[in-house]
């Protein structure tokens, strides 16, 4: 197994990107501590859990705790039968520690140091579900970063979708299908719905958001008012 090196949270692209952004907006900053980093295989920073002391520019206190993430990309992947025109959507479920209850979401993960946005949005589906894409087939959904959780984190989010046209019996193969996973974090099945169904089984902000905007995005608003 290759050796690789600790990256140092200041050498990290996301933790300079958000200190930037911190700089960028007037805030002073007078000290960082980190209380705890989990790291990739490879050594870069995934995620830290830091306090901040940092004054703003009117003098004020800015809330001291931040979960540095970075930028996650996700997917509203939409599968279209051939004969009929149903739409349904392919979700992933798996436990989460929000409440250690099985969670249904859409396709997703966090951008890597050095790729594009798209390019790991492509990637997940593969990874997730088992669909192989390329990053040309998805249309974006936001015109810039949003963020989940402003008081507490600086996770921003892409949003993305993507339709693509087969046959019933190949849409129905991707339910109840076993994603084979080398991470002990992770027992993905993925789980085939109409998109009501989906925002009745889906519970985190993210994928009930993303339901409204591919809604939109298409013009399928009968659908939008059976949500």
């Amino acid at each position: 197994m290759a050796n690789h090196r600790a990256e140092a949270l200041e050498d990290a692209p996301k933790f300079k990107f958000w200190k930037g952004q911190l700089e960028k907006n007037g805030l002073t900053i007078n000290k960082i501590d980190d209380h705890f980093i989990r790291r990739r295989h490879n050594g870069e920073v995934l995620f830290a859990m830091l306090t901040v002391d940092a004054d703003t520019p009117e003098g004020d206190k800015i809330p001291p705790v931040c979960f540095l993430k970075g930028h996650a990309a996700s997917v509203l992947v939409c599968l279209i039968d051939d004969q009929t025109g149903d739409k349904f959507v392919v979700l992933v479920r798996q436990r989460r520690i929000s409440d250690g209850s099985h969670t249904y979401e859409h396709p997703a993960g966090m951008v890597d140091t050095d790729d594009d946005p798209t390019d790991t949005a492509a990637r997940e589906v593969g990874e997730e579900i088992g669909l192989d894409i390329s990053p040309d087939e998805l249309t974006k959904l936001n015109p810039q970063l949003w963020f989940p959780s402003t008081g507490t984190s600086d996770e921003a989010m892409h949003y993305y979708f993507v339709e693509k046209t087969m046959p019933r019996d190949e849409i129905m193969a991707f339910h109840l299908k076993k994603i084979e996973s080398d991470s002990e974090y992770e027992r993905i099945t993925s789980v085939i719905a109409t998109l009501p169904e989906a925002h009745k089984l889906v519970t985190n902000v993210n994928g009930l958001l993303i339901h409204f905007l591919y809604l939109h995005k298409v013009g399928d608003y009968e659908t939008m008012k059976k949500l």
